[in-house]
């Protein structure tokens, strides 16, 4: 495969300190699709890797070059992908910096962002 056909996949930023009081169910991890190919994401596992749970299995989604996906704690935003943990309680801490790790179908880890900085800061 040539290095333009390459799949480059990566976190951009984790929005950690949600607004929505308590549960912080508007928090999210927003992925890029930094490479020159569409990517299958589907069966790939985003984790809060620092905590080891909990873990998000991307259903059938492709992600066309440069565009990205947001997976959210426990909200549905059709406009950002319409992802969601489904969490009811926040996932990651705000006064203890996480980690979060994107995995593809072999299990590999792809991409790991920790913060600060969150999405805001960028």
């Amino acid at each position: 495969m040539s290095a333009s056909g390459v799949v480059n996949v990566e976190i951009v930023c984790i929005f950690f300190d949600g607004e929505a009081p308590r549960t912080e169910s508007d928090e999210y991890v927003e992925i890029l699709n930094a490479g020159a190919v569409d990517a299958d994401l589907t069966g790939w596992i985003l984790l809060d890797s620092a905590d080891g749970r909990p873990s998000f299995e991307f259903p059938e989604t492709i992600l066309a070059s440069g565009e990205t996906v947001r997976v959210y704690t426990h909200e549905v935003h059709s406009r950002f992908g319409g992802l969601s943990f489904q969490s009811g309680a926040a996932i990651w801490a705000n006064s203890d910096p996480d980690e979060a790790s994107l995995l593809n179908t072999n299990g590999e880890v792809v991409s790991t962002a920790a913060y600060p900085p969150g999405c805001k800061d960028l």
